[in-house]
């Protein structure tokens, strides 16, 4: 596809610098920041003792000893406050900055880029930069699509403090299973390897637009939510939260209209 661009790009920011910023992360979210080289990145969640997601993060290394973690804008004060709350000894400063996120979709950024893992192509984000002068203007419906389609989950619709990492889909992109421990690691680990969730986010292709949080129903209950959805032609593409026990190839229901869902597993990057 041809390169397209969003700017700014809703975004907050909070650096984490000093002697002790790459241990003190590492103990603190749920990817393995350590093994990133400067100018590298990756996703992880900053967690409460209980799995609940406090913050959605890029982790980018602008230095050994440098970091920029990047959220969802107005998460920015509430990623700040918990980790100065946990930092103790640790010698690093934490602090909210500011920065003009733009994201490019349909090319890969070059080294001085964070990459974006949010629309299932390559992506990534310029800070305080101007787009690529072939890159035309996205178009929100543009994105959103992409982004229904890549199952990718956005605070505020399929993240809040009550979902669990692995309902949404984040934990085959955001945690390391093999790192040592930090906020929220026993129970990721034990519902990992010994449970399993009771809901899980899907794709869904829905005859005409559903109301928000409309409910989706099957074999005569209600067995979840629609929480995105954005026009495509006649049909609407969405992400809904669907219980655990409905098979991936069941035909639902939305207000009266059928709903289906879509096999895009692979999709995800």
């Amino acid at each position: 596809m041809d390169p397209i661009a969003e700017s700014p790009l809703p975004r907050d920011f909070v650096g984490v610098r000093g002697p002790d910023a790459a241990t003190y992360l590492q103990a603190m979210v749920s990817n393995d920041v350590e093994r990133l080289d400067p100018g590298d990145s990756c996703d992880a969640l900053l967690l409460t003792p209980k799995a609940r997601v406090i913050a959605p993060l890029v982790v980018y290394r602008r230095d050994a000893d440098d970091f920029l973690l990047l959220t969802a804008a107005g998460l920015g004060d509430a990623l700040r406050t918990a980790l100065v709350r946990s930092r103790f000894a640790a010698k690093c400063e934490i602090a909210v900055e500011e920065h003009r996120s733009t994201l490019v979709v349909g090319a890969a950024g070059s080294t001085a880029a964070v990459a974006n893992r949010d629309y299932g192509v390559p992506a990534y984000e310029i800070l305080d930069g101007e787009p690529p002068v072939d890159a035309r203007r996205a178009e929100p419906e543009e994105l959103e699509r992409l982004r229904i389609l890549a199952r990718t989950p956005v605070w505020g619709r399929e993240l809040d403090d009550r979902v669990l990492p692995a309902e949404a889909g984040l934990e085959t992109r955001a945690i390391d299973f093999e790192k040592g421990c930090y906020p929220g690691q026993e129970p990721i680990a034990r519902q990992h390897y010994r449970g399993r969730v009771n809901r899980t986010l899907r794709v869904l292709r829905i005859e005409g637009s559903p109301g928000a949080d409309a409910e989706l129903r099957w074999d005569g209950k209600a067995v979840g939510r629609v929480t995105s959805a954005v026009r495509d032609g006649d049909h609407a593409l969405a992400l809904g939260y669907v219980r655990r026990e409905v098979p991936d190839h069941a035909v639902l229901a939305v207000e009266g209209r059928a709903v289906r869902q879509l096999d895009l597993t692979a999709a995800r990057p």
